[in-house]
């Protein structure tokens, strides 16, 4: 991480700030049955997000202000290493988190059940950790003001395997 461009790192960072705040939208504040105390500080921990997702889109907007075009076409191949290197511990995690439910759950399962849970965690990682933070309206919007079609075509491709 520490070797990739300034730029990138705070693309991922905002994409992460970004997820973030999606999940509680999507999962904490419209619940009716949780509890008020346990709603309230997920509220305040989303209100502190949006704190953090604004100020690292500016300052990812100063950095990129400050790129020439060839810098920033390098920058974009670091975000995509780096997006690959998150991709490459969520493979690791699920793989792991799937080896231990099925050595814990009590039950026998067939080669297909194995292969389809290992398939559907690793999924469900990539959906919460990458393609949910991709998939933001507003990441979109921060990332396509920067890039050109070329380099969002390159990004594209890159994340083609992991969306699918």
């Amino acid at each position: 991480m520490l070797s990739k461009s300034t730029w990138a790192v705070l693309a991922l960072v905002c994409h992460i700030e970004l997820f973030v705040l999606a999940r509680y939208h999507a999962s904490i504040d419209p619940d009716t049955g949780l509890s008020e105390l346990y709603k309230d500080v997920f509220l305040h921990h989303a209100r502190e997000e949006s704190q953090h997702a604004i100020l690292d889109e500016l300052e990812w907007r100063r950095e990129n202000a400050n790129l020439s075009a060839a810098e920033r076409d390098i920058a974009v191949d670091d975000l995509i290493a780096l997006v690959g290197a998150v991709d490459g511990l969520l493979q690791i995690q699920a793989g792991a988190d799937a080896e231990y439910f099925l050595k814990t759950s009590g039950r026998t399962f067939t080669a297909a059940e194995q292969e389809r849970l290992r398939a559907g965690v690793l999924k469900a990682y990539r959906w919460q950790y990458i393609v949910s933070g991709v998939e933001d309206s507003r990441f979109q919007k921060i990332l396509g003001d920067m890039i050109t079609p070329a380099q969002a075509d390159r990004i594209g491709k890159a994340l083609a395997p992991i969306l699918n």
